[in-house]
């Protein structure tokens, strides 16, 4: 008879239902080591955390975190909050001996960062940070053919993350314009960032470039607020295996909802993809005839693990929530011990010390070395 462990959500909105929704579809398509039971729901007042316990299916709610997270039942405690309020949820938890899943960013600064790493490294407890693009079978299947040699001696990557729900210069300021781990790098260039070194390895150093397009924004009082955050960011890439490259984090990219993409280019081939058709990899190769060469769709299906799982058949597709589940599943394999934790606290911290040096290096005009901590 498997184990059960027991939930506790702190945070009820999209990102909270996108992780119950994970939990849940993995229990039913996965063999998975535990069963999850959705024990508590914490959010801003009780009003809405009993809305969200009744809509998600939890067993109580309440407006209190703290006691969520003191909760003697309760296994593991995921944080769904606004960003400035991970460090000090994650830090409670961790003191109380609990597993924490926690939507990314991990904390707004990577000395936050770095302190929730260490406290975890420390209590011994299973962390995972919300990068759930990186378990997509396609970036996995991406991987493979790089390690394997099929492009050859890796030159150039090219990394971007596009989306426009910033574009209007109407829209107001919001907790992502805090100039404490805010702006489209920290957001989305993030993504791109944590995708180049999924597939290429260490980023040794950066030149950035990061702009602010609008300078202030309705501060939902009738009056304007100076935003000092970037709208575009952006580098230039040197990784430790020689190739070089650049990624975008761009949040007015108008008419584009989800543009993460990539292209990795070798002496033998390249590698396109883009997260608007995530279940589709394009490849070219140089061994092709002349005549014949091009860029072929690779689509995904059962032969890329773990697709056969949602479905028997190629070219059905898996969706967003599809990825959180898979996420789902593998921390929930960490926390039992059989396989190492797919993205934790230090790989947070990892991705936030990556954005931090872009920004110095984006005010110094310069090059800077990344710290490898």
């Amino acid at each position: 008879m498997k184990k059960t462990l027991r939930l506790g959500l702190i945070g009820s909105g999209f990102m909270g239902k996108t992780h119950v929704f994970g939990f849940a579809a993995a229990a039913r398509v996965f063999d998975l080591p535990y069963e999850v039971e959705p024990a508590a729901i914490a959010d801003v007042t009780l009003a809405q955390a009993e809305a969200a316990r009744a809509a998600l299916g939890f067993r109580r709610a309440t407006d209190d975190w703290r006691s969520l997270v003191a909760d003697p039942e309760i296994d593991v405690v995921d944080i769904t909050a606004p960003n400035a309020l991970h460090k000090e949820m994650a830090l409670a938890a961790i003191a109380a001996g609990k597993h924490v899943y926690c939507e990314k960013p991990l904390a707004p600064l990577a000395r936050d960062a770095r302190e929730m790493a260490e406290a975890a490294e420390r209590a011994g407890v299973r962390t995972q940070v919300g990068f759930n693009y990186l378990c997509n079978p396609m970036l996995n299947l991406a991987r493979e053919m790089i390690a394997g040699g099929e492009l050859g001696e890796i030159r150039f990557y090219r990394g971007l993350h596009a989306e426009d729900y910033m574009a209007d210069a109407a829209a107001p300021f919001t907790f992502r314009h805090d100039p404490a781990g805010g702006g489209a790098l920290a957001d989305l260039g993030s993504h791109a960032l944590a995708t180049a070194e999924f597939l290429l390895g260490p980023i040794e150093r950066v030149m950035g470039d990061c702009v602010t397009m609008i300078a202030s924004r309705p501060d939902g009082r009738g009056g304007m607020r100076s935003v000092e955050t970037d709208d575009v960011g952006r580098a230039f890439l040197r990784f430790e295996n020689g190739a070089i490259g650049s990624v975008e984090g761009n949040w007015i990219a108008t008419g584009r909802k989800m543009q993460h993409d990539f292209e990795v280019h070798g002496t033998r081939g390249a590698l396109a993809f883009s997260q608007e058709r995530f279940n589709e990899l394009h490849f070219y190769s140089t061994d092709d005839r002349r005549g014949r060469q091009g860029f072929r769709r690779i689509e995904a299906g059962p032969d890329h693990v773990p697709y056969g799982r949602f479905c028997v058949a190629p070219g059905h597709q898996l969706g967003f929530n599809d990825l959180k589940a898979i996420e789902v599943a593998g921390y929930l394999e960490a926390i039992a011990g059989l396989r190492p934790e797919p993205f934790n606290f230090r790989a947070g911290l990892r991705i936030q010390t990556l954005v931090e040096t872009i920004h110095a290096s984006a005010r110094a005009g310069t090059w800077r070395a990344v710290d490898g901590g």
